[in-house]
């Protein structure tokens, strides 16, 4: 129920994910449907950029105010941090506090004066201000370092190599909320890199009991999550997509125009091979580069059609080779007879 430093940074780095996961399912495939030139009616949905620049703007996000009050001179307090933030986060629309000029919190009793809130995309959390400035500031000073590093044990020595005096460094070491927003900074900068699957878990009951599902708490769940917009997207959208040229290598063989070679340009094979099929036109969309397929039942249709296609011409390999071989042996048969047929003759 408290909520502190150590959850607000963990709650952070939540945000970033779920800014990600926006970012690759929702506006990555809305905006590709634009590029392609694929007929589409947007779908609204909660972008969480704004509660992320809340967190992490250099400026006046809320670990630079942190950071702020740790290094300036002077009496350093978590009152005085949450000050700092009623001044310069007043007026957002997802903080609130209790101390804030904004007067829409002065009768809400839920808030207590050392605490304040942030809407995040899950929900609302209250966060206690205590401990805030001393567990950002939990440093390990150059001294205790150099101690360290001079210890006879080499496990120990090699865990602090700041300590060398070789490599002193007399710039104040990074509070922790800065450790964490680079290492954060560095995980987005890699996944960005990769092709993620999500998998989305559900907790069915707060109770860790088997045969128990609580509606509410699922639909909650299914709301912060995104679900709703990215299921919304889906129905709304193409469920495979691909570029001409893999698609119709893939499925060439299930039409007698394009099969084995097609001279002409991919994406009129592609249209050549979709009506030979007589898919429904509302089921597929021609893009700029590439294909895209409404349903999966219409995907699955096409493997069903070239896996048996590909028995189709396993069969027809095999009959050809078969007659070949036949053929081979009959004509070295028939050679062979010829042979001793005229050898024959000349003994008779």
């Amino acid at each position: 129920q408290d909520n502190s430093f150590e959850q607000f940074i963990i709650n952070y780095c939540n945000e970033k994910l779920q800014q990600i996961f926006i970012e690759l399912t929702l506006k990555e495939e809305q905006e590709e449907y634009i590029r392609e030139g694929i007929e589409w009616t947007h779908i609204e949905y909660f972008n969480n950029a704004i509660i992320c620049d809340l967190i992490e703007n250099n400026q006046t996000g809320i670990l630079a105010m942190l950071d702020e009050e740790c290094l300036r001179p002077g009496t350093v307090t978590d009152d005085t941090f949450l000050e700092k933030l009623n001044q310069v986060c007043a007026t957002h629309q997802h903080f609130e506090s209790r101390m804030s000029k904004c007067s829409r919190f002065l009768n809400d009793t839920s808030l207590p004066h050392s605490c304040f809130r942030i809407q995040h995309y899950a929900g609302k959390v209250m966060y206690q201000v205590e401990g805030f400035v001393d567990k950002n500031n939990d440093l390990l000073y150059r001294d205790l370092s150099q101690a360290m590093w001079k210890a006879n044990h080499s496990l120990i020595k090699a865990l602090f190599p700041e300590g060398n005096p070789a490599k002193i460094n007399l710039k104040r070491p990074p509070t922790a909320g800065s450790q964490f927003k680079a290492s954060v900074a560095t995980l987005m900068k890699n996944l960005q890199t990769k092709n993620p699957n999500y998998i989305r878990c559900i907790k069915p009951n707060d109770k860790k009991a088997a045969h128990i599902f609580n509606e509410a708490l699922v639909c909650h769940q299914i709301r912060y999550l995104g679900l709703l917009e990215n299921v919304r997207v889906r129905r709304a959208g193409y469920a495979f997509r691909q570029p001409y040229e893999p698609c119709l290598e893939r499925y060439k063989m299930l039409c007698k125009q394009t099969w084995p070679h097609w001279r002409g340009p991919a994406r009129a094979g592609v249209e050549v091979l979709f009506n030979e099929l007589g898919i429904p036109e509302e089921e597929f969309s021609f893009g700029r580069s590439k294909i895209f397929i409404r349903n999966p039942r219409t995907l699955f249709k096409l493997e069903d059609l070239r896996k048996q296609r590909l028995e189709d011409l396993a069969t027809l390999i095999e009959k050809i080779y078969r007659g070949w071989k036949c053929r081979t042996r009959f004509l070295l048969m028939k050679k062979c007879q010829i042979v001793i047929a005229s050898w024959y003759r000349r003994y008779a």
